[in-house]
């Protein structure tokens, strides 16, 4: 007998019916020589203080650091848990053979790897994996079952994770609860919450300390059009002033107009952050809520494994991509444009090297069932929209940049406009297709897009002005523009192409961003008003607390992430990275043990007091 675990119910049900186990027994299928049972998630963790020492079952800062010979699981003190892993223990000594049917991903593999470590298994073990849960992509996956051995490295990986995550989190919220805290109090410090703690804290010191500067820039109107000048802007006025009694003397000339055409490529397709970034923004969703849609999605079988950081598809799913379009029945009219021609196949799409273990979100071609939720809706409709974008044609656009002159001073005006818009048709079908080159000036009266035709040599009276420009502080974040952070290590970018070159240390993993934010609100360290976060004088006390830039440096944090994925891709030793966690929290606590302040931390509206979700 073959026995498959899936890591939910709902999956074992769907896998039973595509290989025969139509028998249900309780909490396992079985029948054409396979029994198919489930885990619900994590049945197993890391075993707690408590469970190695009784001395570490006190909160004492005499016991710190507490850093376990060798650690072990346990499982989950549940009685459901401990039911269902009787029952996965009977089926695997029962069996020949197992075949993992976890979640394809470093998670999935931890949890699925420590249920079989406590249930004795000592019977072979493959590896279903699959990008999607549609039959087709089942039936594939168990024709091409992986060795086990081949997922060591992301096993390797996850549990490193989660001993380093232990080791920080558990001692470092033990060490500033005890120091620090009033009250009885639990001070939560993590390995990724509190340097994502931090990003915020620094944003909202950054606003509130904000000095706004004033300056004026020089610009002229000439036939309807308003010219910027090449001048530095002023720092003050009357400096400004007295260039431009200057250039109200001469007439305004035209000394040069250049026109070049422009292309803009369809952006990429989604990964979890970018598709959490997109439904934040579009739709005002939390970053957890958009993950348990596309997860229910997933599930669903409409879309592709949703917990990935890449936004690459291999080159085998090229063939299978007109097929996916075809399904597709709701935009059809939308898909007319590219229909009967050979579907474009852009390197920024199809590229084998930039996929490790899953391509890009991106949907599975079965139908669109009656019944979705409106954040189904949402989330299937902004995930098939960017998916059909990328088959269409670049974005071709006309710049034109005209120059001139008043005296000495030089000016420049330019006008973009759309000549074809390609993939925009996806996006922008119906609407004005011209675009301005900034909208910074539109009060003044900049061109919308679309410059008059100038002729080189011409000139005219013009009328010049100054325009007073006060600066702005930054913005608070938005869930959405927090993922990106984290993704990027609290870099700010826009660029696709380097956004996608930091990913490698960005802080967190696309799975877990979502549920550290909501760590942070059940901490009561930040909170929301409308779209913006805020940190709360619980979240700004600990953060000014923590002088050990290790434990709130998003960059530094980054290279830890980075190590992982080194460990992953088994470019890194497992044992250096526990041994610099083991080295890094004994400098820590050695550190706090020896601030002779009477600093503390104030009231936590609210907070868990589960000291285990402190470790993340």
């Amino acid at each position: 007998m073959i026995l498959c675990i899936t890591e939910k119910p709902s999956v074992g049900a769907d896998i039973a019916r595509i290989l025969g186990a139509n028998e249900r027994k309780g909490a396992y299928y079985e029948g054409n020589g396979y029994c198919v049972t489930w885990t619900f998630g994590h049945l197993c963790t890391l075993k707690e203080p408590a469970d190695y020492s009784d001395r570490w079952k006190s909160w004492m800062l005499s016991a710190l650091p507490m850093i376990p010979p060798k650690f072990g699981i346990k499982v989950i003190d549940q009685a459901s848990i401990k039911r269902q892993m009787e029952t996965i223990t009977m089926l695997i000594e029962r069996c020949d053979e197992v075949i993992n049917c976890g979640d394809a991903g470093q998670e999935g593999e931890v949890i699925q790897r420590w249920v079989m470590q406590k249930a004795g298994c000592n019977k072979p073990v493959k590896r279903l994996w699959v990008s999607s849960l549609t039959d087709e992509a089942v039936r594939e996956g168990f024709a091409n079952l992986r060795e086990s051995s081949e997922l060591d490295p992301l096993y390797t990986a996850g549990l490193c994770r989660a001993i380093g995550d232990w080791i920080l989190g558990i001692n470092a919220t033990r060490l500033y609860t005890l120091k620090y805290g009033v009250n009885r109090q639990i001070l939560s410090i993590g390995r990724v919450q509190t340097p994502t703690l931090a990003l915020v804290v620094n944003r909202q010191h950054e606003i509130e300390h904000f000095v706004p500067k004033d300056t004026w820039e020089l610009k002229t109107m000439y036939r309807d059009v308003l010219f910027s000048s090449l001048i530095k802007p002023f720092d003050t006025e009357e400096a400004g002033q007295k260039i431009l009694k200057e250039v109200a003397e001469y007439p305004l000339e035209i000394t040069d107009i250049s026109k070049k055409t422009g292309r803009e490529a369809p952006p990429r397709l989604f990964d979890l952050t970018s598709l959490q970034v997109e439904c934040n923004k579009k739709y005002g969703m939390s970053a957890d809520q958009t993950l348990k849609t596309i997860q229910s999605l997933y599930e669903k079988k409409l879309t592709t494994y949703p917990r990935v950081d890449t936004t690459y598809l291999t080159d085998d799913m090229y063939p299978k991509c007109k097929g996916i379009l075809d399904s597709l029945r709701p935009y059809a009219s939308l898909l007319e444009t590219i229909r009967g021609s050979k579907l474009r196949k852009s390197k920024k799409v199809f590229d084998n090297s930039k996929v490790t273990d899953h391509h890009a979100i991106i949907p599975t071609g079965q139908p669109i069932p009656d019944g979705l939720s409106l954040d189904e809706k949402r989330v299937f409709h902004t995930i098939a929209l960017r998916f059909i974008s990328v088959f269409f044609p670049d974005c071709v656009f006309e710049q034109t940049q005209v120059k001139a002159h008043a005296g000495k001073t030089q000016f420049k005006a330019s006008g973009k406009i759309i000549t074809d818009p390609g993939w925009k048709r996806v996006y922008d079908s119906g609407k004005k297709q011209t675009q301005p080159e900034s909208t910074d000036d539109k009060k003044d009266g900049e061109d919308d897009g679309v410059l008059p035709p100038f002729e080189k040599g011409e000139s005219g009276p013009h009328k010049p002005r100054l325009v007073k420009k006060t600066s702005q502080p930054p913005k608070y974040y938005t869930e959405g523009t927090l993922l990106k952070a984290m993704e990027t290590a609290g870099s700010t970018v826009d660029d696709e192409e380097l956004r996608e070159s930091l990913k490698a240390n960005g802080i967190g993993r696309p799975s877990t961003r979502a549920a550290i934010i909501e760590i942070l609100y059940k901490r009561g360290y930040i909170k929301k008003e409308r779209k913006s976060l805020r940190a709360t004088q619980a979240g700004i006390d600990l953060i000014g607390t923590i002088n050990e830039e290790l434990l709130k440096s998003a960059k530094l944090t980054g290279i830890w992430e980075g190590r992982l994925r080194d460990i992953e891709r088994g470019t890194y030793s497992a044992s250096e990275f526990i041994a610099r966690q083991k080295e890094m929290i004994t400098g820590i606590v050695h550190s706090v043990m020896n601030d002779s302040s009477a600093r503390t931390i104030g009231t936590i509206t609210e907070r868990s007091h589960n000291e285990k979700r402190a470790s993340k």
